[in-house]
């Protein structure tokens, strides 16, 4: 039984830090799928300033125009653009944390804040990678400590049990 135990014990520590080793190549493709949505969406978002101050507006003045418009089409065209230089902002300060925080930390910065799109992007492509770096290294024993941690944790309860049906096993043997 105590053989069971540890076996399980040593899978679900295996599982957990080959889980977590994969975090640094998750957050290495995040990363790159984000710089290319970001390039695009700066393009839109220049296209969009150049063609205000060609008439003579900045970004909100242009923006103002769409929303004072009487045509829907319009209106609903400068909510649409609200939201592109949303999106855009939004990618460009994750863009910048991730370039600021040390390698072993940008798992965390893609798991906190992370852009829905791009993340989905970058799990439906995920190709895992081989830890050889010294932050894959990390987060395989990091995995590997909390997929023990857990097992440890389940398994508590069911230890306690096993261990007084053996106490009173051997209290009943001469």
């Amino acid at each position: 039984m105590m053989k069971a135990g540890r076996m399980l014990a040593l899978l679900a520590s295996l599982t957990g830090g080959i889980a977590a080793s994969q975090a640094p190549e998750l957050a290495q493709q995040y990363r790159q799928r984000l710089n290319g949505a970001l390039e695009e969406l700066r393009q839109v978002v220049a296209d969009f300033e150049a063609d205000a101050a060609r008439h003579a507006l900045d970004r909100e003045e242009a923006l103002a125009v769409y929303d004072g418009a009487e045509v829907p089409f319009l209106q609903e065209r400068g909510q649409s653009i609200r939201v592109v230089i949303a999106r855009f902002e939004h990618l460009e300060r994750q863009a910048a944390r991730l370039v600021e925080l040390p390698d072993f930390l940008r798992p965390m910065a893609v798991l906190v804040d992370p852009d829905g799109r791009v993340l989905k992007g970058a799990m439906d492509d995920f190709e895992p990678a081989v830890p050889l770096t010294p932050h894959g290294l990390a987060w395989t024993a990091s995995g590997l400590l909390v997929g023990f941690g857990l097992f440890r944790l389940l398994a508590f309860p069911f230890r306690r049990r096993g261990r007084g049906a053996v106490a009173r096993e051997r209290r009943r043997q001469p």
